[in-house]
């Protein structure tokens, strides 16, 4: 542990291991296997890159992603660390390369990914090295009820068969305690040490707002919140991708879109722009974004309704990686809620699967309508306990509204039983409002009792209690495809008027949430900005001549403690976290003279 240390101070720049990082380290270090659970930016791959470096031999990280592999390469490369990765991208030649260093025990790390991995000839190759362990990142690809499941994950406990002296780690941030069991079986790490941290991202704001006109209430809040940061827009088809790529670019923001469809030159391209650029915001669907290592995406929006609240936490956590406040913002509605229960009711996958995917679909719905703070509603999914409301989500800036929903509910679910649980939505509403069409007149459906009996009401209010009562479960939407709405067991109770229900009421679109106001990037005094600002031009050059993203070369946070410090020599930079001994020798010359221009100029 005295050398895990050292190259954590010298090769990494932190003077203090965080979370679990020690134990599991020395876990590793002692030969032993490891499932760690740790939140976004809780430094996870440090818990397999130290063991790796100071075991004999070479890790190997299994990892879903080429965009991943070529991230943390780069900056392992930046600390002066040995490593390389194996993939589709590389050349016959360069592999052969590669190959050869790993033979040689010249590499401390090697990304591969599980694909390539599981195959009889890289297999052989590993045989005949010495291999110093086995990280499996993103373990939650194991589990077939997950949002990023790889068949492929589900063949890796072949590595316990064929290397059993070699230790393995399998590392996520999310899994829900049935996922957790799932990752122990599937990989047969029956006997690892598991270390848990919290799922809590403190510097996180959740905000949900429920309603019509996504793209407009998205518009304000990138506005009033975001109006010069990365961030990534998250939306369920390629049609709306394109859709909102280009409403955005329209309005002058830099916004490209990111999807299965395009060819696989232009997502590459669309992505490095989004990691080595400034103020690009990548439209995408859930294919984006899974490894993603760029620190400074300031909000995580979604005019999707995600699936599960793994997959909610999976995507959000891809804000704030450096610990900085970000916003995650999310707009659903009566529509989603009808296409998602619609998809998994008409889905052809085995019972158990649909029983378990609608479970969470559940979750996730109970989240959006909870009244109570969304942090404590998020931990608790996920086993953990928080004792007080967060203070930094809408429910506890600004606490909804709750209403006596018990008499309208029972008029809503009137209608859906008199008119035969044969319509859905918009038709159920212009009888409830007593609108004469001559479909309803065709029906007879003008002469049932409850005709204008919510005459008095909008039809935005309407539509906002279905969707609650879907939500909720006290309907049911066909699955054939219709949207016919039917009665569910659970509203039987509240129609007999044996039980009430309270509703939350719809926020208007324009009222603040007033939430805490953030830092836009670090926290800088005013007299600092300058500074950090050319720290961030030399930054940007440095990166640019090397073709890395600027995050690799250093983050914001040890820009702004440069900034804040104004150390007056390169021994002094090693006292800023973030630099080791490698980036004070490429970079510690430079950083100085201009710090001392600033202080000469002051």
């Amino acid at each position: 542990m005295e050398q895990a240390l050292e190259i954590l101070r010298k090769t990494f720049g932190y003077d203090d291991f965080r979370h679990n990082q020690a134990d599991i380290i020395q876990t590793l270090l002692a030969g032993n296997d490891a499932l760690a659970l740790m939140p976004t930016g809780g430094g996870k791959s440090l818990c397999y890159q130290i063991p790796a470096i100071c075991r004999p031999g070479t890790g190997i990280i299994i990892s879903p992603l080429i965009a991943l592999m070529q991230d943390q390469v780069d900056a392992l490369k930046q600390l002066g660390i040995s490593c390389a990765f194996i993939n589709s991208t590389l050349d016959r030649e360069s592999q052969r390369e590669i190959e050869r260093a790993l033979a040689n025990d010249e590499l401390d790390l090697l990304y591969i990914a599980p694909e390539r991995l599981l195959n009889e000839y890289t297999l052989s190759l590993l045989e005949r090295c010495q291999i110093a362990l086995f990280a499996i990142d993103e373990a939650h690809c194991v589990s077939q009820w997950g949002h990023d499941f790889r068949p492929e994950y589900q063949r890796l406990s072949l590595l316990h068969q064929r290397f059993s002296h070699v230790p393995r780690i399998a590392l996520t941030a999310t899994a829900d305690e049935t996922t957790r069991n799932e990752i122990i079986s599937q990989l047969d790490l029956h006997q690892a040490s598991t270390f848990i941290s919290s799922f809590d991202r403190e510097n996180l704001c959740y905000q949900i707002v429920e309603g019509h006109k996504g793209r407009d209430q998205l518009w304000q809040f990138l506005e009033k919140e975001h109006p010069h940061d990365a961030g990534i827009v998250y939306c369920l088809s390629r049609k709306k991708v394109e859709q909102v790529a280009e409403w955005l670019s329209g309005k002058g923001r830099v916004a490209l879109p990111y999807h299965a469809g395009l060819s696989d030159s232009l997502r590459q391209q669309h992505q490095k722009r989004f990691l080595r650029e400034e103020e690009v915001i990548i439209v995408a669907t859930i294919a984006f974004g899974m490894g993603i290592d760029k620190p400074d995406v300031r909000f995580v929006a979604h005019l999707s309704l995600p699936k599960s609240i793994e997959a909610y936490y999976q995507e959000t956590g891809r804000a704030g990686r450096d610990g900085l406040p970000a916003n995650t913002w999310m707009n659903y509605g009566l529509q989603d809620v009808i296409s998602l229960r619609q998809m998994m009711q008409s889905s052809e996958a085995a019972d158990t699967y649909k029983r378990v995917s609608m479970q969470k679909l559940e979750a996730m719905l109970g989240l959006c309508e909870s009244a109570v703070c969304r942090r404590q509603t998020v931990l608790a999914y996920f086993g953990e306990t928080l004792t007080e409301a967060c203070g930094n989500c809408d429910n506890c800036l600004s606490p909804p509204e709750l209403w006596d929903a018990s008499e309208a509910a029972q008029k809503a679910l009137s209608c859906v039983y008199r008119s035969g649980q044969r319509f859905g939505v918009n038709y159920l509403i212009n009888i409830l409002r007593g609108k004469l069409d001559e479909r309803i007149q065709a029906h007879g459906h003008d002469l049932l009792s409850t005709f204008g009996i919510g005459a008095d009401d909008s039809m935005q209010h309407w539509r906002t209690l279905y969707r609650q009562l879907i939500a909720l479960g006290y309907l049911e939407v066909d699955p054939e495809g219709y949207g016919a709405l039917r009665l569910t067991e659970k509203c039987r109770p509240l129609l007999r008027g044996e039980t009430g229900l309270k509703l939350r009421r719809q926020r208007m679109a324009d009222k603040s949430t007033g939430r805490r106001k953030r830092r836009q990037t670090a926290e800088i005094l005013d007299e600092d900005q300058p500074l950090f600002s050319d720290l961030r031009s030399l930054r940007k050059e440095f990166a640019d001549a090397q073709g890395v993203p600027p995050y690799v070369i250093f983050h914001d946070t040890t820009l702004a403690a440069i900034a804040q410090h104004r150390p007056g020599d390169t021994a002094a930079l090693l006292d800023i976290p973030g630099i080791g001994q490698h980036k004070l020798e490429h970079y510690g010359e430079r950083v100085i003279e201009v710090v001392r221009d600033h202080i000469m100029s002051a």
